[in-house]
């Protein structure tokens, strides 16, 4: 097993790490929308959204593999009525469809909106 590790993703907020590499997939931890950065981010659904999926981007490829290579994702919504507006932002990233969860959250760390977990294989 390896540990997966980038400043181009937010560093782990508690005793976690942003991924981890075994028997060919790698597993990232959920991953918020935060600016990583700055360490900011904005009260947007739109916004969240591309920064979650742009996290989860560079731990895949810090890994060495890519979004197109995603088996699966599990998504957390702090609202369920963001659904569409985060769909919208969710397809242009998972181009190649992977299996997925979508779950609403009561709350999510920092009060934020979206978080995306992934597991991708390796190639």
């Amino acid at each position: 097993m390896k540990v997966i590790s980038t400043k181009k993703a937010p560093g782990a907020i508690g005793p976690y790490s942003q991924g981890y590499v075994a028997n060919g997939f790698v597993y990232t931890s959920g991953q918020l929308g935060i600016d990583p950065e700055t360490g900011k981010y904005e009260d947007c659904i739109v916004w969240q959204t591309e920064k979650s999926c742009q996290n989860v981007k560079a731990i895949l490829e810090e890994a060495g593999t890519t979004l197109d290579n995603v088996v699966k994702t599990t998504c957390f919504l702090a609202d369920m009525n963001d659904f569409a507006a985060f769909n919208e932002i969710y397809a242009k990233y998972f181009t190649s469809k992977p299996a997925r969860s979508c779950v609403a959250v009561k709350t999510l760390p920092k009060n934020m909106l979206c978080e995306i977990e992934a597991i991708a294989l390796i190639k």
